[in-house]
């Protein structure tokens, strides 16, 4: 029982550690001479970042990424904190619905922002307001790490639907 508990705790740090990594890290959309996320965008020859602001075409969607990626980082961190009291307050038998409901929240707003710049990655980046074209490129680490976050937030949700506390 103790390595079931040691080895779901360590899934879902893994799981919040993938979202800040996708979310932080500059590597959605990646090419030879530059690299960008949805906060800014860095040329590697120059060493020089430019960040996305409004005057940026499809700006609105970037704007849902990224408050989807951040609200998907805080409901995993949240579910975990839920999952720790839970173990300590739960009864014998009982299902870790509260942790569950929680998690799949993350699940769903890490499929939305990932689903959102699936969709919109050509309008995003053919905007004129980029020091360099950046339009000739592909997804780059980080969209293939809230891909990922995606499928373990689900099953670390699922998880917690079907775990029972035990003694």
């Amino acid at each position: 029982m103790l390595i079931l508990l040691a080895f779901i705790i360590v899934f879902h740090i893994t799981s919040a550690a993938l979202l800040f990594i996708s979310t932080i890290d500059n590597a959605w959309w990646v090419g030879d001479n530059f690299s960008t996320d949805v906060w800014r965008m860095c040329a590697t020859n120059t060493t020089t970042c430019m960040a996305i602001t409004d005057q940026f075409r499809e700006y609105q969607s970037v704007q849902a990424v990224q408050a989807t990626m951040i609200l998907s980082t805080i409901f995993c961190c949240v579910a975990f904190l839920v999952f720790i009291l839970q173990l300590f307050r739960l009864k014998q038998g009982e299902r870790f619905v509260l942790t569950s409901i929680i998690q799949l929240l993350s699940c769903l707003c890490v499929m939305i922002a990932a689903s959102i710049y699936t969709d919109r990655h050509e309008e995003l980046h053919k905007s004129n307001e980029y020091s360099i074209e950046v339009s000739k490129g592909q997804y780059g680490y980080s969209f293939v790490l809230a891909w990922i976050a995606f499928a373990f937030t689900l099953i670390s949700g699922v998880m917690y639907l079907v775990l029972r506390k035990r003694k």
